[in-house]
């Protein structure tokens, strides 16, 4: 079981900050988990219907958006952070 954190509008239209879910084996990548994710429809079709726009980390780490997932402990997704 994988820890999923969301943050920021993520977050908002899903309508949860966190969950645990247990990734298909077929989802290798963050990429390929956003897009299984927006099958889930409601706020999850919203919040991942473009992917490329969110950043991901994986166990803390900053991934690219194609890097393989492995087992992870837990995976975050954010939209890209913009200074003010």
């Amino acid at each position: 079981m994988t820890v999923l954190l969301y943050f920021a509008w993520v977050r908002e239209k899903i309508g949860a900050g966190q969950e645990r879910l247990d990734i298909p084996v077929h989802v290798e990548t963050p990429l390929a988990l956003a897009q299984w994710l927006a099958t889930r429809g409601g706020g999850y079709a919203d919040a991942f219907a473009e992917p490329t726009r969110l950043k991901c980390a994986v166990d803390q780490l900053m991934v690219a958006m194609d890097a393989p997932l492995a087992s992870p402990k837990e995976i975050a997704f954010f939209p890209p952070v913009t200074g003010g």
